[in-house]
């Protein structure tokens, strides 16, 4: 890597990296107030342009603040956008990192002229959404140059694309049930069991689903959410959590042995009979099912849905066959918006798709961070995972594609269902975490990096939930 790859004072690559970091964080952040200023109608208090003339109502001063923020935002933003495109022509990147930033450029600057037009003329002078999209144009390009460059400076052939990964021996310890040792008290065996039939619910994935469903439902009913509605829907979705992951450890109980993450798996170990696995999959299944049934047919459906497609569809066809099994997988986690919301309203609405869409999106960023981690491990167990089959860098890049395309739904998710300035904060603020753990993984390369931002990734969407939850309710 050279040391003076750009001018002073940025010089190393590392240091462009930051600035395009903070350059696509300042557009995603100029879109989020955007969208804020779309949905409060802030900018009817401002209509002059480049500054506002200040309002007699004294009730719209929050909406002018909105306002102005959003034109300081802008020059600022775009202060950040004009030097890193020079920067980048004066130093040592790549032609299509130069053309891409030269391009967001001008964007940027239409950008300009719509916004004046709509603040002087009015938002009916503009076709609805233009502004919006242009402005999701220029943070993909500018994301896209991030990527490309962290991919020039960070990037190497680290895989053999010509070999397909193959299932490896099972993994000698633990090697079954017969190596480890069972209790001989009663309650000490008792224990061991539950214990096992726990973890085949996979109980550490239930938190996070169970808000997705929790934010279903609460923007689709806000206040008015009643209790039995929200109970039901998250005892339906635990139990329909708990039913996929039994059948998932059921039918993946022998690549489990291959692998050193999961080889103490209850199935893999045969502390768990098969056939009282899938009896208690069945049990969990009709169970959730009668739960769901309690609120309306369509949830029930849905829930459903998620345990076959995650126990059948992603489990034996997509996670084994395709480098792209993360990808449609998202799917599976994606349902529970669809739940909540169709528990709530006995129909799938749009925003709830756009909350989908989010999760769906966020996948991949999640979770191609944990492929990282354990790439020998999934490739003990013949799983086309992308790192093992296109290599790490490509992974790297995927990882900061998908977060941005997961910033763009949540954008999208604001402007179609009114969240406020608690969400949208949430988003910029945690969306930076998350991009700034994506990029620093690609210049340290190691497991630990991959588990931060595997560990950002949580957090990222964690508390976007909470804020939806929070902001949903708190509309009148």
């Amino acid at each position: 890597m050279t040391a003076e790859a750009f001018p002073s004072p940025i010089r190393t690559r590392t240091r462009f990296a930051g600035a395009l970091t903070a350059t696509a964080l300042g557009v995603y952040l100029l879109i989020v107030i955007g969208a804020t200023t779309s949905v409060t109608n802030a900018a009817a208090t401002c209509s002059t342009w480049p500054t506002c003339t200040t309002p007699t109502d004294p009730l719209s001063q929050t909406e002018l603040a909105i306002a102005w923020g959003h034109r300081l935002a802008a020059l600022v933003v775009g202060g950040f956008v004009l030097a890193a495109t020079i920067i980048a022509w004066l130093g040592a990147t790549t032609a299509r990192v130069r053309y891409t930033l030269l391009a967001a450029c001008g964007l940027y600057a239409i950008q300009i002229g719509i916004g004046a037009a709509t603040a002087t003329l009015g938002p009916d002078a503009i076709v609805p959404g233009v502004h919006l999209g242009l402005g999701v144009v220029t943070f993909g390009a500018i994301v896209l140059a991030l990527a490309w460059e962290l991919e020039f400076a960070t990037g190497s052939d680290d895989v053999d694309l010509t070999v397909v990964p193959e299932p490896a021996e099972p993994v000698d310890e633990p090697a079954d049930s017969r190596d480890r040792p069972i209790p001989d008290g009663f309650v000490s065996r008792t224990r061991l069991t539950l214990a096992a039939y726990l973890s085949m619910t996979k109980p550490r994935l239930m938190w996070l689903l169970c808000l997705v469903a929790a934010a279903g439902m609460a923007l689709a009913a806000g206040p008015a959410l009643d209790r039995y509605t929200l109970v039901a829907t998250l005892t339906g979705g635990v139990l329909a959590i708990g039913a996929s992951g039994t059948f998932n450890h059921v039918l993946e109980r022998d690549v489990d042995r291959r692998m050193n993450r999961t080889a103490d798996r209850p199935l893999a170990t045969d502390l768990v009979p098969i056939s009282h696995a899938i009896l208690f999959g069945l049990a969990l299944t009709a169970a959730s099912v009668s739960v769901f049934l309690t609120i309306n047919t369509l949830a029930a459906a849905l829930g459903l849905i998620a345990i076959v497609f995650y126990s059948v569809v992603y489990t034996l066809v997509l996670k084994p066959n395709t480098v792209q099994n993360t990808v449609i997988g998202g799917a599976a986690g994606a349902l529970p918006a669809l739940i909540g919301w169709a528990a709530v309203t006995n129909e799938i609405g749009i925003p709830a798709l756009a909350l989908a869409g989010v999760i769906f999106l966020w996948t991949p960023a999640h979770f191609y961070n944990l492929a990282l981690a354990y790439r020998d491990d999934y490739a003990r167990g013949g799983f086309p995972m992308l790192p093992v089959v296109r290599g790490e860098t490509v992974t790297r890049k995927h990882i900061v594609y998908y977060l941005a395309a997961t910033l763009v739904g949540a954008a999208v998710l604001a402007w179609l269902s009114g969240l406020g300035i608690l969400y949208a904060v949430t988003v910029v603020v945690f969306g930076a975490i998350f991009l700034w753990a994506a990029v620093d993984l690609h210049f340290e390369r190691s497991d630990r990096a991959a588990m931060r931002s595997f560990h950002a990734s949580n957090a990222f969407l964690g508390a976007v939930l909470v804020a939806i939850l929070v902001d949903a309710m708190l509309i009148a």
